[in-house]
């Protein structure tokens, strides 16, 4: 698996997801358990996103420094942000299924946020680990590209016709499968994944909570990384800009829990980013589509949409 990204720059990556899960887990602990509100939702969201950006430019000062090409430089430093735009948009619909399993479980305001936390470090193992081993098989076998690609086609297709449609968590087969094995308590204990009740060790319904959330993500990561590699195919560009997208999930849904309803067609423009996707690797061989016009499409999907959102919005 070639790459572009100089040693350095794979150590500084590292250090800056180490750094920010020091954050999350040992600086912002301190706070307790608490209901996130909008205003620190902004705050953290702006956040992630100015350091995805920063990291970005760093990553083009490396190329350009390294190579002294400022045109490659500018080619990964879009190949970075039109992955992370992906990811950003399929974490949406992510989300919503998040705010299915929070509603369904009743899990309180106050414990939301530790699950979350737990969910992201989850992803981000999952999926380097899936990118790394997705990067090798696509250099060993390049017929690989156009079964994601139809794998995508055939997702955003499904994805468009089920867009609408509430989906049913208590017919989850991963639910009732967990609830088969795990004997499971009617209440939380705070913030504990495992009760005392008549003297038996038993799991709270956080502990489904946590399960559900890493089985959800799974499932998308299945879509959403070989969605990216459609875009480039250096392993250091897939892995970061996914990372980083991941790291401001959690923001982001503290976001969208409280304007759902405004984004209530997002899953259509979901589907045919897909769809757009997938396509761009069953061609690849045909003619490439420049970074920059992908780019291009995505947001100007992504524009339409939330446009088409908010004019049809329930409350308007």
């Amino acid at each position: 698996m070639e790459t572009i990204a100089p040693l350095w720059l794979w150590l500084v990556f590292v250090g800056f997801v180490l750094a920010a899960l020091f954050v999350d887990f040992v600086v912002l602990k301190k706070q307790g358990a608490h209901a996130v509100g909008i205003q620190e939702a902004v705050n953290w969201s702006l956040i992630w996103v100015g350091l995805s950006f920063l990291f970005n430019g760093l990553l083009w000062w490396a190329v350009k420094d390294g190579t002294g090409s400022t045109a490659l430089a500018n080619e990964k430093s879009l190949e970075f942000l039109t992955g992370y735009l992906i990811e950003k948009s399929l974490a949406v619909d992510n989300i919503f299924v998040f705010l299915l399993i929070f509603s369904y479980f009743a899990v309180p305001a106050a414990y939301q946020k530790r699950v979350l936390m737990i969910g992201i470090v989850g992803a981000i193992v999952l999926r380097t680990v899936m990118i790394l081993v997705g990067g090798w098989l696509l250099a060993q076998f390049h017929w690989l590209l156009y079964l994601f690609g139809a794998f995508l086609v055939l997702t955003g297709v499904k994805m468009w016709l089920a867009a609408g449609q509430e989906p049913d968590l208590g017919d989850n087969p991963a639910l009732k499968l967990l609830r088969r094995v795990l004997p499971v308590s009617q209440r939380y204990d705070g913030e504990k994944f495992w009760t005392l009740e008549n003297g038996r060790r038993i799991a709270t319904p956080l502990l489904m909570v946590i399960a559900l959330v890493g089985l959800t993500d799974v499932i998308f990561a299945v879509d959403s990384i070989p969605a990216i590699f459609a875009i480039t195919k250096d392993p250091f560009i897939v892995l970061t800009s996914n990372v980083f997208a991941i790291l401001g999930l959690r923001a982001m849904f503290f976001l969208l829990q409280a304007a759902a309803s405004r984004f209530h067609l997002l899953n259509y423009g979901l589907a045919v980013i897909l769809v757009f996707i997938g396509s761009k690797m069953l061609l690849i061989d045909v003619f490439k589509i420049p970074v920059a016009v992908s780019l291009g499409v995505v947001l100007g999907i992504l524009a339409i949409t939330m446009v088409w959102s908010h004019k049809t919005a329930p409350n308007t």
